[in-house]
């Protein structure tokens, strides 16, 4: 029998879904085991059932995600194009179990084989997508969007490399690849009929059309195709799957034939590997002027092909005709990496669908928004107008000519003052001009928002404050917040359960609900309990220390845990003062009060950062000589954990007793990991910088030891501050940097520190760790009173876990959708 076209549709939107019974799913894994991947024993390793079993929940999210979109399709609503750079989404399996509900069936399925469900997830690599906090944020962000149905989309850049493994050989960081892909990626679907064209080089013709209307064409380029892969994320536990498009770079051609045919190899094939470099490894070193065009084409790579996927999905549907595109699409930029997005869209708007500047303006600065994710001046892109000039010809044209139309206006609202105009202006001038990526992504959007209530004050009254005058109704403040489903349920499923009891399991979807264990916090019998919790989850990060660190951890010690990126701002400088001091109590024998701790710090340093490199070797050679002190290991312990990633984070974050949080005033942005671990139960030692403070406010002053210099004092304390005098008066400090600079952490490598100590002893360190090391100490023996009372800081573990609700990234989408995208209307 013959179909219509339209029956043939009708055919395969009402094929069945892959059924999630045990039987079906049994059947599907013995399919993919024997038959996709031809094996007939498992072995040793799980890889290869590890990837029977991705690809059995695969089928099920691919259907799902189908569904999805043709619900969407039915129901035409405006769809959100998340930007990102990073998207740090860890390991994918446990995630899609979690959110499909189908452990028990999974376990089931996975005896057959005499293997648990955990031996098998050990074998998934972490997805080396992104190198902190704003790549996990993203990965937060799509789980929320997805589990509260929203239809959200990211867009991302498939990394062949991660950012790097790290190992610590002699205390010091090495480097070595991360290339996460060696054993395939089953969650992606490669999807080349959506595969986009991307321009670089070149240079520009101008032309008149018969009716004298102005073209621009851009010539002469080098292209790359942009491939698609698509990882499906689920939603939770309510059949919505959204999607994340990678892409992967590729050359137009394999091989230049003539060039090839004529014996020149080399420069056949030089084109092809000049294409796939974009996409070869995440963030490239931008210290040489190589890394710099390099980290410039992948935020060009990531959001013209983004774009021109979002434009030609419109097209197929609406032709050329873009008078309700703003009413449809929102396009999120997720710091100021993509912000060149804003240039972009005016281009292809422009030139390939032959908009006038005032109606392809008009779009773009009705559907970006941009998220600024950083205070550093360092971290707010500039290139120069030299490298654009060369590389993306075209795109400076249509800067300069935003930047001309945005300076009349800055003209009109200050008359005759030139001063402004060259601060605002999108252009720095001098020897060597650059481009302020951040001013674009300001100018073109109509939303601006910080990620926590103090970052957004600085952003409004110090970094961009002329823009704040300009736009106030552009600025907003959207906290960030972590998906409860990966960082409480997944990662500690006996809290989680034992939560459950008392509170229902609605929780894990509505994390507001979590506030009803608060009742419970001063119940002996349920404080107990959850001692046990917590004791259990020690042990499981006392047997990662072991195997990664050497160094034996005691479950009955208070854990006192530092994690994330290595950085001089986030102050592990000042960590590791106060460990020294604690060994120097040690060794005076001053221990009488000394509640006996395990230190652990973990994260990485930029490759080419010095500081935070010698921070690093700094940390190991202090615990080097602690651990192998007979007299300091009844009291203190202290480890590096290397190769800190979001798998480590599962087992670190549900065995911490205190959450170190102690960043210069003003400097962190908001912080994620504080909201992992206060989720989690640990009390959270820090100052009053980026989500500290709303936190504090949370669980209440008294559940929170604070500490330090206040952004608004900061000014006047760098005006007067002399480190040498403020160690000289304090006795503590005084002994500290004494031992430091005795050599005794550095006996075999003289000097080694010198600049650590330098920066510590000079009057203009931003980091003011001198200043701020007293009120640290005293806030650390607080910490230690609170903990010798164990039923006490049980109390205070209960509490903060309660006080946690605000903090799921649900809670910040939902404050995305109906204030800035408005996917309510």
């Amino acid at each position: 029998m013959a179909h219509s076209k339209n029956d043939v549709c009708k055919l395969k939107t009402a094929h069945d879904a892959p059924l999630i019974d045990e039987i079906s799913l049994q059947e599907d894994l013995d399919r993919h085991f024997y038959y996709t991947l031809g094996r007939d024993v498992v072995g040793e390793s799980r890889l290869y059932l590890y990837h029977a079993l991705a690809l059995t929940i695969r089928d099920r999210l691919v259907a799902l995600c189908r569904s999805t979109r043709q619900m969407q399709k039915a129901n035409p609503t405006r769809q959100v194009a998340y930007l990102s750079l990073e998207f740090l989404m860890g390991r994918a399996l446990g995630n899609a179990v979690l959110n499909l509900d189908l452990e028990d069936n999974v376990r089931k399925a996975l005896a057959d084989y005499c293997s648990t469900f955990e031996s098998v997830a050990e074998a998934e690599h972490d997805a080396g997508l992104g190198n902190g906090g704003l790549g996990r944020l993203a990965a937060c962000f799509l789980d929320s969007c997805a589990t509260l149905g929203l239809p959200v989309t990211g867009y991302g850049i498939r990394y062949e490399y991660g950012m790097f493994n790290q190992s610590i050989e002699q205390g010091n960081q090495v480097e070595h690849p991360d290339n996460w892909l060696r054993e395939g990626h089953p969650w992606e679907i490669t999807a080349p009929d959506h595969s986009r064209r991307v321009k670089f080089f070149g240079h520009v013709e101008i032309y008149q059309d018969k009716q004298g209307r102005k073209h621009h064409q851009w010539v002469g380029t080098q292209d790359v195709l942009a491939v698609a892969y698509d990882v499906p994320v689920p939603g939770y536990r309510n059949d919505v799957v959204n999607t994340l498009r990678l892409w992967k770079s590729e050359a137009t051609d394999e091989f230049n034939l003539s060039e090839f045919n004529a014996g020149s190899y080399t420069e056949a094939v030089a084109r092809k590997n000049l294409a796939e470099q974009i996409t070869m490894v995440l963030y490239p070193n931008d210290s040489s002027e190589n890394g710099k065009e390099l980290r410039l084409r992948q935020q060009y790579f990531l959001s013209s092909a983004s774009l021109q996927d979002i434009l030609a999905s419109w097209v197929s549907r609406y032709d050329k005709d873009f008078t309700n595109f703003a009413k449809f699409n929102v396009f999120q930029l997720n710091d100021t990496h993509p912000s060149i997005a804003v240039a972009e869209l005016m281009r292809l708007l422009i030139d390939d669908y032959d908009l006038e500047w005032d109606s392809a303006w008009a779009i773009t600065t009705s559907t970006m928004a941009y998220t600024n994710h950083t205070l550093l001046p360092e971290a707010l892109e500039k290139w120069s107008v030299t490298l654009f000039a060369r590389l993306l010809p075209r795109l400076l044209e249509i800067i300069y000519e935003i930047n001309a139309r945005f300076l009349m206006e800055v003209a009109c609202r200050w008359p005759g003052d030139t001063d402004k105009q060259c601060a605002m202006s999108l252009i720095e001038e001098g020897s060597h001009p650059q481009i302020r990526m951040a001013y674009l992504a300001i100018v073109g959007s109509f939303s601006v928002n910080g990620v926590a209530a103090l970052h957004t004050e600085l952003l409004t009254q110090g970094l961009f404050n002329d823009f704040y005058q300009l736009w106030p109704e552009k600025f907003n403040n959207k906290t960030n917040g972590v998906t409860p489903r990966r960082w409480l349920s997944h990662c500690n499923p006996l809290l989680a359960d034992l939560i459950s009891e008392k509170i229902g399991t609605d929780w894990v979807a509505d994390f507001g609900q979590i506030e009803k264990i608060r009742r419970y916090y001063d119940n002996p019998t349920f404080g107990q309990q959850w001692r046990e919790v917590k004791e259990h989850n020690k042990q499981e990060l006392i047997d990662l220390v072991r195997v990664q660190c050497g160094v034996e951890f005691d479950a009955s010690m208070m854990f006192d845990v530092q994690v994330k990126r290595i950085h001089e701002y986030k102050r592990q400088l000042l960590n590791i003062l106060h460990v020294i001091y604690l060994y120097e109590r040690i060794r005076k024998g001053d221990t009488a009060n000394l509640t006996p701790r395990c230190v652990l710090l973990g994260g990485k340093a930029a490759p080419g950062y010095f500081m935070a490199k010698l921070i690093i070797k700094l940390f190991n050679n202090v615990a080097d000589a602690i651990n192998s002190d007979p007299l300091a290991k009844p009291y203190l312990r202290v480890a590096f954990l290397p190769n800190y990633n979001v798998t480590a984070m599962e087992t670190i974050c549900p065995a911490t007793d205190l959450s170190e949080q102690i960043s210069t005033a003003g400097k962190e942005a908001s912080g994620t990991g504080n909201m992992k671990f206060m989720m989690n139960g640990a009390i959270t030692i820090g100052t009053l910088d980026g989500a500290n403070i709303e936190i504090r406010d949370a669980v209440g002053a008294d559940n929170f030891f604070l500490f330090g210099a206040k952004s608004e004092e900061l000014t006047q304390i760098r005006a007067n501050y002399n480190p040498n005098k403020i160690i000289a008066e304090n006795q503590a400090l005084n002994e500290v940097m004494s031992l430091l600079e005795s050599g005794h952490f550095n006996l075999f490598e003289p000097g080694l520190f010198q600049p650590i100590i330098d920066s510590i002893r000079d009057s203009n360190d931003q980091w003011l760790v001198a200043y701020d090391f007293d009120s640290y100490i005293k806030a650390q023996q607080q910490v230690e009173l609170a903990y010798q009372d164990k039923e006490y800081w049980t109390r205070l573990s209960i509490l903060n876990t309660a006080a946690s609700g605000g903090f799921s990234s649900d809670r910040t989408i939902k404050q995305y959708s109906q204030d800035i995208w408005q996917l309510d209307q």
